[in-house]
């Protein structure tokens, strides 16, 4: 992969031929995903009035409602990146839109922050080490460390901004036939780092665990170490929940989301999403500056000994398991309705799709990788 980054306000573009790929095939995987909008409301929410974001996971009241922003979405888009030129694009790639679960892997880069400033010593120290309040009390909790939130094999049991972890115990994710009839069934808790469960609730425990440490809300974070010195937009922005709201002296901050499944989260652009996605594929060097480090981005990337298809907030397509069509070394940010940041090492390849009907994903990357020659 050669060292080029796009200034702030540009992105060099390529013809697909100079850069390997077919013309035709990259203007048919536009069209395909075009064709393929996702059946999510452009309201988000159901004409019976259900928020589709607690909706298609099932929540029941009263965990059903929305506590935070939710605005309407856009349509199909779409940006394809090779050897970090622009050589596709389709659709409004600048509106700054809801990733949903997408979120969760923006929060494992700041942890990667707080791991390379020393604020973090070692992934496997216990939080309860680290603690500013009682979340991490007791004998059960006090065995969570910073690698098993960030690999959601946490078990962390408690209340966060009204929302216990039960609401999400027994969900599945990433199987194209998961089964999700019994989430929100109380179950046994197992000793953490046993096992492995898609949970809202812990994703933002960590999240206020990591705002805890830096005392500044992650999404100033974010803005400072990354998206501003890789050139992303002004437009882009990051919220909790309206009682999501810690305080630091008399300074109030809030408590970022890892997605939008009660409202809040990451919104953001095609374009934004694509600039992090070629920091992370550059093992965190951006220009010749080291925004995190090789290390932690590695380890990111490398599957959980509990789920294989998992890293550190980023999906794997260890064997692949998740999407069969594409190469097997592909690391993923996704996000229901479907958002899908995808970077193929073998390659050389970005893409990042929004809004695409979930069925036809994996069609949708295959035509992608089936245009490189």
């Amino acid at each position: 992969m050669n060292g080029y980054v796009p200034p702030p306000g540009d992105w060099a573009r390529v013809e697909p031929a100079a850069a390997g790929m077919s013309a035709a095939a990259l203007e048919a995987a536009g069209a395909f995903a075009r064709q393929h909008d996702s059946d999510w409301p452009a309201s988000l929410y159901w004409p019976d009035g259900r928020y589709v974001g607690t909706a298609h996971v099932g929540d029941k009241p009263p965990h059903d409602q929305p506590i935070g922003v939710v605005r309407p979405r856009g349509g199909p888009s779409g940006m394809v990146i090779r050897g970090g030129r622009i050589v596709a694009q389709w659709g409004d790639t600048a509106r700054a839109d809801t990733t949903y679960s997408a979120a969760k892997s923006y929060i494992a880069l700041v942890a990667g922050i707080a791991l390379d400033d020393g604020l973090i010593r070692s992934l496997d120290d216990r939080i309860a080490d680290y603690a500013q309040d009682d979340g991490f009390a007791g004998a059960h909790n006090s065995a969570i460390t910073w690698r098993h939130l960030l690999q959601q094999t946490s078990e962390w049991q408690g209340t966060l901004w009204g929302k216990p972890d039960s609401v999400d115990h027994n969900r599945q994710a990433g199987s194209h036939n998961a089964d999700n009839s019994r989430r929100g069934t109380l179950r046994e808790l197992e000793p953490p780092g046993t096992r492995w469960e898609y949970n809202d609730v812990r994703v933002n425990r960590l999240a206020l665990s990591l705002t805890q440490l830096f005392r500044r809300s992650l999404a100033e974070m974010l803005r400072e170490r990354v998206m501003d010195p890789i050139g992303a937009s002004t437009l882009w922005e990051w919220h909790g929940y309206d009682n999501s709201r810690v305080t630091f002296g008399r300074r109030e901050v809030e408590s970022v989301s890892g997605g939008g499944h009660w409202g809040g989260g990451l919104f953001i652009s095609a374009e934004d999403h694509a600039r992090v996605a070629l920091l992370v594929a550059r093992g965190g060097d951006w220009g010749g500056r080291q925004l995190i480090s090789r290390r932690y981005l590695a380890e990111l990337a490398t599957p959980s000994a509990v789920n294989p298809q998992y890293g550190f907030m980023w999906w794997l397509n260890t064997g692949g398991q998740l999407f069969p069509s594409i190469p097997g070394d592909g690391v993923f940010a996704l996000g229901g309705g479907q958002h899908v940041v995808w970077i193929a090492p073998a390659l050389d390849l970005i893409a990042v799709l929004r809004w695409v009907d979930k069925p036809h994903c994996d069609a949708l990357l295959g035509r992608i990788a089936a245009a490189c020659s």
